[in-house]
């Protein structure tokens, strides 16, 4: 069980190997021999992962199953995992076949995108697994390529458009972060994570440009990894590009988009930003809560008057990212909690809701709201399953999506009751735009001439969402699943925070935490 975690990461690259070099022609039979290699190297990947977590003691908040090895020029190859980096791995790997599932009526270079899929998922479990600030880096950065090629290939008319500014706009982002990463290595002399965050980097006050630093360079450091993983989540007002690459990227690379690229930012905030530049994340604090209060109110409201139904359902992903900055900045038990909770669960979800696009989409060619109306008439199951993730997105009591928005609102009321009022508005508009695309496309008469042929889910459309209806009750259910694991990691993270900003915050009139 030694290299359980490098294994892991690595066997769905070996699939795309297999694929690029075994794979040849492009009729009918060898579509299918690379929808299903890349079918079996990811169910092969999940099983795999199954064995970290069986492995893994939640009672112990240190990192475990860690694998180091020295490669290139002396830097360390150095893996692990923790309380609150396993259940994204899982989330990876639990999703991954789901996604490859969804794929099977593609029919363009099959075989280049299975492997572009493949690579991603490697790269998308290197970065939720390294210990090293370098490998961290390679892994975050380049993911970007597969994503860009797969909008930029497979996507709709405006992908090339889509593809660039997705890529720019989170390139530029790391290169901030790159710079705080070179400037970390000079301050502390290793690129080792676990020993960054036991490490107390400057936090004396100095002025810059004539303005005072409050935190000094710690709150440098913390903006510049926050430029990184604001544009990851995305936050308001650094959105813009994620509904654009939503609308143009196809299925698949919508769901992967929501459910898991999105989450690297959170990740990133609990991993770097909170252990180690505590006194920059003080702060910085209070300015992550209003803007997070922001993007929950005004890209709920810019959803209500979308036309286009991916828009509306990656508009809705920005307002629940921004419960899960709140809950990660409130920096307590319930915030931070409910902050994971809801990346978890907002990946089965939005995931779901982004299926259920692509079966009317690959039926219809749009994605226009007008187009449909009394789906119910024609699709039962459709309509059902829709309803189902419609109402788990709001955040109906008994699905997973009303575990983490009710912690995170717990967790922050008792930091900023302002903050947790505006929030909590956030409720009422969600449910407004979920229920308003629902109704149109689904509920009413069947008028339009287009739909009256249209049919209902086939066997395989239906086995996809099986997964997902499971998890998303049974975490609505039974929410210590989650909890039981991150528990003990984030009580660790929230008492080491507690304790080196114990001294700070009377010395600062901005740190109004």
């Amino acid at each position: 069980m030694g290299n359980i975690l490098s294994l892991t990461t690595f066997i769905p690259l070996i699939g795309a190997v297999i694929l690029a070099l075994f794979l040849r022609g492009d009729d009918e039979a060898a579509q299918k021999n690379a929808k299903w290699v890349a079918m079996v190297t990811s169910l092969v990947t999940f099983v795999v992962s199954l064995f970290i977590l069986s492995n893994f003691d939640p009672s112990d908040t240190g990192f475990q199953m860690v694998e180091t090895r020295t490669w290139l020029a002396g830097l360390q190859y150095k893996m692990g995992v923790d309380g609150i980096s396993i259940l994204f791995v899982m989330l990876t790997t639990f999703l991954m076949p789901l996604v490859f599932a969804s794929c099977w009526n593609v029919k363009t270079r099959v075989k280049e995108y299975m492997i572009a899929f493949l690579i991603l998922e490697t790269l998308m479990l290197g970065v939720f697994m390294a210990l090293d600030l370098v490998l961290f880096y390679l892994f975050f950065e380049a993911g970007l390529i597969p994503m860009f090629l797969i909008i930029g290939i497979w996507g709709g008319k405006n992908r090339i458009y889509a593809s660039f500014k997705f890529f720019l706009y989170t390139f530029l982002g790391s290169v901030l972060m790159l710079v705080a990463m070179v400037a970390m290595f000079s301050d502390a002399g290793t690129t080792d994570i676990p020993t960054l965050m036991t490490h107390s980097f400057g936090s004396e006050n100095f002025s810059l440009l004539g303005i005072q630093i409050v935190g000094g360079m710690q709150t440098l450091m913390w903006l510049a990894f926050f430029a990184s993983f604001a544009v990851k989540m995305p936050m308001w007002p650094v959105h813009t590009w994620l509904p654009d690459a939503h609308v143009q990227a196809p299925t698949a690379g919508s769901v992967v988009l929501a459910a898991i690229l999105l989450k690297m930012g959170g990740y990133g905030f609990l991993r770097f930003s909170l252990p180690m530049f505590p006194i920059g994340s003080e702060v910085m604090g209070p300015f992550v809560l209003w803007l997070s209060a922001i993007a929950i109110v005004y890209t709920s409201l810019v959803a209500l008057v979308q036309e286009d139904m991916k828009k509306l359902i990656a508009y809705s992903s920005v307002a629940h990212m921004g419960y899960v900055t709140m809950g990660i900045f409130a920096v307590n038990q319930q915030g931070i909690d409910g902050a994971i909770f809801q990346m978890i669960s907002h990946g089965f979800i939005s995931g779901a809701l982004f299926l259920c696009v692509g079966v009317i989409y690959d039926r219809m060619h749009t994605r226009d709201i007008d187009a449909y109306g009394g789906l119910v008439n024609r699709m039962p199951a459709y309509a059902l399953i829709f309803m189902f993730f419609t109402m788990a997105n709001v955040g109906l009591p008994g699905t997973s999506g009303f575990i983490g928005e009710f912690l995170v609102l717990v967790g922050i009321f008792q930091v900023n009751t302002w903050v947790a009022a505006i929030a909590t508005t956030g409720v009422i508009f969600s449910a407004a735009y979920a229920l308003w695309l629902y109704r149109r496309v689904v509920m009413g008469d069947l008028i339009k001439e287009s739909l009256k042929s249209i049919t209902d889910m086939g066997k395989r459309e239906k086995l996809i969402f099986v997964p997902l209806v499971t998890m998303t009750l049974l975490l609505g259910v039974y929410p210590a699943l989650v909890l039981d694991i991150i528990g003990p990691s984030v009580e660790a993270l929230v008492e080491n925070y507690e304790t080196a900003v114990a001294g700070f915050a009377p010395a600062s009139p901005v740190a109004s935490h």
